[in-house]
Formats: C-alpha cells, structure tokens, sequence
C-alpha cells in the first residue's frame, strides 16, 4: 500500500494551501467576529474549481476524484470552518446529489451554476422538532394539479440565506390513501426531494446569529408558507427523499470528517510554532514534557482521523460500499479535532483564550461537528448496527 500523494493530488492539496494562506486565514478572525464572510469568497471558491470537485466537466465541473476533494476540504478547514461549510454543504450535498438523482434537464439547469459559484445550495432537513430523528419531519409538500406546495420550516440550514436552490426534504401526505398507505407516508418511505429556487413567492429567510462557532457561515431558518414548485421540480422518485438524504448524508459525513482533519492540522500546527518561542521557566515550553505531551496527543490524533478520511474517499472512488467507514471517520475526526483544539489551547495557556489566537476559535468550530450530519451518539449507532445487524435507533 502506497500513502504517497500522486503529483496530481500534491499539487491540488498545494493550490489549495496557498489560496487559504492567501484569502482566508488572514481575514477568518474579522469574519468571526462580524459574523460573515466575505460573500466574494464563493466566486474565488468557483473560479478555482473547488466547487466542481468531482463533477463531470460536461456538467461544468472540476472532475478529480474523492481524495482531491478530502484535500481541499482539510486545508479549507484549516483555515476557516465557515468556508469549509460553503464548500461540503453546497458541492458535497447538494451539487453532488442532482448528479446522482437528477434528471438531465435538473443537472443542466443547476450543476454549472452550482460549480462556478454563480449559484449556491443549501440542504434543507433538519426541522425545529425533528434532527437526529429526520424520518419524522412534518414539512409537508401537497400535490396541486402539476405543482405541489411546501409548507413547514427548517432550521440550521447553513447556506440558507445565501443559496438560491434548496434541496427540502417535504412529506408528500397520505389523504385519500388506505390505512397502511397512510402509515407508510408518514414514516420515513413517505419524504419526497424538491428542488426549491429560494426566490419563490412564500419562501422566507431568517440568519441566526449568536452562534458558539462557524459564526461567519450562513445559517438560516427557512420557512415555507404554500410555497408552490412544478412537479419538474422534485428530485428523484416520489418517497424516495428519505433514502436520498441518508446517501447525501454518508459522503457529508466524509466531508465533515475532512475539515476536522483540518482543524486538527491548525492546531498541530499553531502548537508547535508556539510552544517552540514561548518561554517559561528559562526555556522554550517546547522543552517540558508535559507540553510535548499534549503536542504528540494532538499529533495522533490528526494522523489517525486523516487516515480514516482518506479510506472513506478511497472506497467511493473504487465504487465500494463505505456508508460504516464514513460514520466511523465523522466520529472519530470531529472528536478528535475537540480533543484537538482542547490541547492546543492547554498549549497557549491564557493567550489561546482570546481571538488574538487561532486555536480558541478552532475549539469553538470544533464542537459543532459532533452535532450536524448525525451527532456522534448517532453515529455509534450506525456503526453498531452494522456490526451487529441489530437497530437500536427504536
């Protein structure tokens, strides 16, 4: 087995590396702090070809394969979650799903517009009473004639107030249908995929603000009031959304997983620069055991999730099943990158402690990822259940 990087990988993890260190990194602390990032990013993001990783080109992508993609969204996080967000969110659930599910005028219509970044997406699921428990969703989508009409909410979309296309995930209702028709619709073989424009008539946007981390993304609720869509809009078959967003979901988790190797990356890195000037007790801190500790522990940690990330894009590259090796690296990667930023800010002591430093923030963006795209108790349970083909989800 050969772990070298092909010079195709090197030089996108490379080009990648230079446009954080160059257009990130310097402004991620005022993002933070103004809660937005610069909205221009997602055009640079575009004429990079960051998102259009894995797209055909026929469809305006970038094309390369999973591990290309893993790259890129490891330096992104690195830099700033919030632009990684942009990236996993819009390309990994949303570009990615049309191609796998769309029809060919769907992909047309929105897949250059997504991969140049002329376009966002955004993925509505999560619901105000329905996270973990995304079967049980209540936006319900009526058919009327040939449109159908969205009505519920969604919550912490990211993306949202930026996108112009939402993939919601809507209950497509059970009136006039026999009694075990009607308990199938309302479970999860009852959710049907739309593919929303966010300009339509009914559809209204609201920016939480006052997050702990990711403070410079768009994360929005999303309310729909009888917004109508043709039936032209919805993406795939009628009760299959559920199966879609559980597939969109496996590769996210990869997505995820790499921008925590990311983080976990900054903090090795931030440590080690750190703990190799600063001075106590007549020498560098580097020279302390206990602080060489800490730096190794967070040394392991990014070695191990980063090697579980690329496994992942490896089985999906060879057309392999991966849906238990993703959650096992989305688990591992964003507990890590915690544990992480936890030891780094232990490295910098009272300085980690104000936003002067990178590593405060990287904990605060850190401790999401144990909660969006399956928190990490889901997550042991998805691994359980395979392993021992017993559900414990009910």
């Amino acid at each position: 087995m050969d772990m070298t990087l092909s010079s195709e990988h090197a030089a996108v993890r490379a080009l990648a590396a230079e446009f954080v260190d160059r257009e990130v990194m310097p402004r991620a602390a005022e993002w933070d702090r103004v809660e937005s990032v610069d909205t221009g990013i997602v055009r640079k993001l575009g004429d990079l070809g960051f998102l259009g990783l894995t797209i055909d080109e026929r469809y305006g992508g970038s094309g390369g394969d999973h591990l290309a993609y893993c790259l890129v969204l490891e330096e992104l996080g690195r830099g700033d979650s919030s632009v990684r967000g942009i990236v996993s969110v819009s390309l990994g659930l949303v570009t990615k799903t049309i191609k796998t599910y769309g029809a060919d005028e769907q992909r047309h219509e929105w897949l250059p517009r997504l991969c140049s970044g002329n376009s966002l997406g955004c993925f509505a699921l999560t619901e105000p009473g329905t996270g973990s428990d995304a079967g049980s969703l209540i936006t319900r989508a009526v058919r009327d004639g040939d449109d159908w009409v969205i009505t519920g909410t969604k919550i912490f979309i990211t993306n949202g107030t930026w996108a112009d296309v939402a993939l919601v995930f809507a209950r497509t209702g059970a009136n006039g249908r026999s009694a075990s028709s009607r308990a199938e619709a309302e479970g999860h073989r009852g959710i049907t995929a739309f593919l929303v424009p966010t300009d339509r008539p009914g559809l209204q946007r609201r920016e939480i603000h006052g997050k702990l981390g990711l403070r410079g993304q768009a994360t929005a609720e999303l309310t729909f009031d009888g917004v109508r869509v043709p039936d032209a809009a919805r993406l795939g078959a009628e009760g299959k959304g559920f199966s879609i967003a559980m597939a969109a979901l496996a590769k996210g988790r990869m997505s995820v997983a790499a921008g925590c190797v990311g983080i976990a990356q900054g903090c090795l890195n931030a440590a080690v620069a750190h703990a190799t000037v600063r001075e106590q007790f007549g020498k560098v801190i580097a020279g302390h055991q206990l602080v060489q500790q800490l730096i190794a522990n967070i040394a392991v940690d990014t070695a191990a999730a980063r090697l579980l990330v690329w496994r992942v894009a490896d089985l999906i590259d060879r057309d392999q099943p991966f849906a238990t090796e993703s959650s096992m690296a989305k688990l591992f990667a964003s507990e890590a990158s915690v544990r992480a930023a936890n030891n780094a800010l232990q490295v910098f002591g009272g300085y980690g402690y104000v936003d002067e430093y990178p590593v405060g923030k990287y904990l605060r963006d850190a401790r999401v990822t144990t909660l969006y795209e399956g928190t990490s108790q889901i997550q042991q349970l998805v691994i359980g259940r395979a392993l021992t083909g017993v559900n414990a989800f009910a």
